[in-house]
C-alpha cells in the first residue's frame, strides 16, 4: 500500500523549523544563518532550508547520499549554499567546527547512534555558545505498536510496546524508539529548554495514498490534519515521528 508523499509527511516540521529560523534570525541579528544538518542524506531538510537563503553544511557517513545532495543542490541552483562532509555523529568535530552554528537539524539520527546521549550531546555541542536551535526528529514508539496492530501484528505490536528500544522483533529494521518522555529527558539533559513538542505523521503513514492521490482536495485536507493533531500529546502518543525543538538556554521562544 503506498503512502501520502514524503513532502506531506513531514509538512509539520517543515513549518515549524521555517518559524524557530525567522525567530533566530531576529535574535541574532544574522539574515544567513549557518546550518548543521546532521544525518542529512541527499537533501530533504538541507536543500528547503538553503532556499530560505541559509547555508547548510550536512553530514552523512553515505558517500551515495552525499553525491544525490550534491546533484540536488546545483539543480535547484544552491550548489554555493549547501555542502556535504561525509561523517556521523560519534565523530562530529573531526569534519565540522564545535559552536560554529546557528541551528543544528538531527533528524533520523538517534534511532542508529549506540548512544543517544552521547550523540545528542554532540550535536548541542555544535550550536554557538551565544545560542542556538535544535530541530530532533525521531522514530515513536506509539506509531509502530499501533502501525502492527492494524496490520494484524499484534504479538509484534505487544513486543514494542514492552521493549527497551522499542523494536517489535529481530526483523524490524528500526533500531531503536522513543516516547516523547524520552526525547524530553534526552533533550533536558543536554541543557537545552524545550519549546515545542510534535507529534508527526498521526494519519499519513495510515492512510492509503491512493485515497490521497485520487479524493479532491484530500492532501490539502490531510496535510490540515496533520497540522492540528500535531500538539496534542493524545496523538503524539501514536505518531510514527516525534519532533522537538528546543533552544538554548534564555534564548526567545515561541508560546505554545
Amino acid at each position: 500500500m503506498s503512502r501520502p508523499s514524503a513532502t506531506l509527511r513531514t509538512a509539520v516540521v517543515r513549518e515549524v523549523l521555517q518559524g524557530a529560523l525567522e525567530r533566530r534570525v531576529k535574535t541574532s541579528g544574522r539574515d544567513t544563518l549557518e546550518i548543521l544538518d546532521t544525518g542529512g542524506g541527499t537533501g530533504n531538510f538541507a536543500v528547503p532550508v538553503a532556499r530560505l537563503g541559509h547555508r547548510v553544511t550536512v553530514v552523512d557517513p553515505s558517500p551515495n547520499a552525499l553525491f544525490g545532495l550534491e546533484r540536488r543542490a546545483a539543480e535547484a541552483g544552491l550548489a554555493g549554499q549547501v555542502r556535504g562532509v561525509q561523517g556521523d555523529a560519534s565523530g562530529l568535530f573531526d569534519v565540522v567546527e564545535r559552536g560554529g552554528y546557528d541551528a543544528v537539524l538531527c533528524h533520523g539520527v538517534l534511532e542508529y547512534v549506540d548512544d543517544p546521549a552521547e550523540g545528542l550531546r554532540n550535536v548541542v555541542d555544535a550550536l554557538r555558545p551565544e545560542g542556538g536551535t535544535l530541530s530532533l526528529l525521531a522514530a515513536g514508539l506509539g506509531g509502530a505498536v499501533l502501525g502492527r496492530a492494524l496490520a494484524g501484528h499484534f504479538t509484534e505490536a505487544r513486543t514494542a510496546l514492552g521493549s527497551d528500544d522499542g523494536r517489535w522483533g529481530e526483523s524490524d529494521p528500526m533500531p531503536r524508539r522513543f516516547t516523547a518522555e524520552q526525547l524530553r529527558a534526552l533533550v533536558g539533559a543536554t541543557g537545552l529548554e524545550i519549546a515545542a513538542l510534535h507529534g508527526v505523521r498521526v494519519f499519513s503513514d495510515l492512510v492509503p495514498g491512493a485515497l490521497v492521490d485520487t479524493e479532491p482536495d484530500a492532501q490539502e485536507a490531510l496535510a490540515r490534519l496533520e497540522a492540528a493533531a500535531a500538539e496534542s500529546p493524545a496523538f503524539q502518543a501514536v505518531a510514527s515521528q516525534l519532533h522537538v525543538l528546543a533552544e538554548t538556554a534564555g534564548t526567545p521562544q515561541k508560546d505554545h
